[in-house]
């Protein structure tokens, strides 16, 4: 498993489908993981640390652990098939709960929990981002490649 953390928010335009880009905490590859608009906006919040007047789901669930004595561990990203990303929620009791990846990131945000990922997942999914230096990227066809890459992903695909 490799450490990441979640790196921001995107929205792909012109569809506008959220994109929140997982990255390597020792290395410069990033994940592209579409996500729906409601998990967009509670994993922004949390990450710009966004305190509500009242709980949101995510902060209700890790309370909710919390008060039967469980805390989640660790986030693992354990495998993507076609365009969707599999998570599971590894609990302090040993319970490892399946999650989406999306709710997942939310709760880790908001708890400070660590996120891993799978080798062959960021093996299979991992891009590296180009430099931009004076708006100018040095490397057209990782560029093409990356586009060719984002246009192969359906925001349908994550319907269910």
């Amino acid at each position: 498993m490799i450490r990441v953390n979640v790196t921001g928010v995107r929205v792909e335009l012109p569809s506008t489908q959220p994109v929140v880009l997982v990255g390597e905490t020792d290395g410069e590859r990033q994940i592209p993981i579409w996500i729906g608009a409601p998990e967009a906006s509670a994993i922004a919040m949390a990450q710009q640390g966004i305190e509500t007047e009242r709980p949101l789901t995510h902060d209700l669930f890790i309370t909710t652990l919390a008060a039967t004595g469980v805390t989640i561990e660790r986030v693992e990203i354990t495998r993507v098939e076609g365009a969707v990303f599999y998570s599971t929620l590894v609990l302090t009791n040993g319970a490892r709960v399946d999650s989406r990846t999306s709710d997942a990131l939310a709760l880790a945000l908001r708890g400070d929990i660590p996120v891993f990922c799978d080798e062959a997942v960021m093996e299979e999914t991992g891009i590296v981002p180009e430099h931009v230096s004076d708006d100018v990227i040095e490397d057209e066809e990782k560029l093409k490649e990356f586009r060719e890459f984002l246009d192969t992903i359906d925001p349908d695909d994550f319907a269910s």
